[in-house]
């Protein structure tokens, strides 16, 4: 029995999990989904602060091309001196992913360090509905001269 399973202690409470030899694990192909983007940002009121270097906006997006979708969000951010900011943001997304219905969750945390950016964009586990259950993946956005928006989404779905 002790080569079916590994025991794991958390806290004082046991958790079996599969031996990793004796596991079948599903084959998921990455796929990718991309195209531009309309975002709306407005100014709420600061919630529980009267720092002026945060902010806290609404966010509504019209996502076009391989996914056609909506989405409404929230997003906190704080700016510093020279060129140094962060926000983090959830965002519900509803439409159609590659011809599949449903709605997900995408959670963003981003920095800007003398200017230089980094943006990490993930969908929330397990936030999938319909035909979106058991999303996974990652986004990225591209802010062109301009100001045109557009996504890159890699991202797998179970059965796909």
């Amino acid at each position: 029995m002790r080569h079916l399973l590994s025991i794991m202690l958390l806290g004082g409470a046991a958790l079996a999990l599969p031996n990793h030899s004796q596991a079948t694990q599903e084959i998921t192909t990455m796929q990718h989904a991309k195209g531009p983007f309309d975002v709306k940002l407005n100014t709420l009121a600061p919630y529980n602060t009267d720092d002026a270097s945060m902010g806290r906006r609404s966010i509504d997006k019209q996502f076009h091309g391989d996914l056609e979708a909506t989405s409404r969000g929230e997003m906190l951010s704080v700016g510093t001196a020279r060129d140094n900011a962060g926000y983090v943001a959830i965002e519900r997304v509803t439409g159609t992913l590659s011809g599949r219905k449903g709605s997900f969750a995408l959670m963003h945390d981003a920095t800007m360090t003398q200017g230089v950016p980094a943006l990490h964009i993930i969908v929330v586990p397990g936030s999938g509905t319909d035909e979106l259950s058991g999303l996974s993946g990652t986004m990225a956005i591209e802010i062109a001269a301009g100001g045109a928006h557009s996504y890159s989404f890699t991202y797998s779905l179970p059965g796909s």
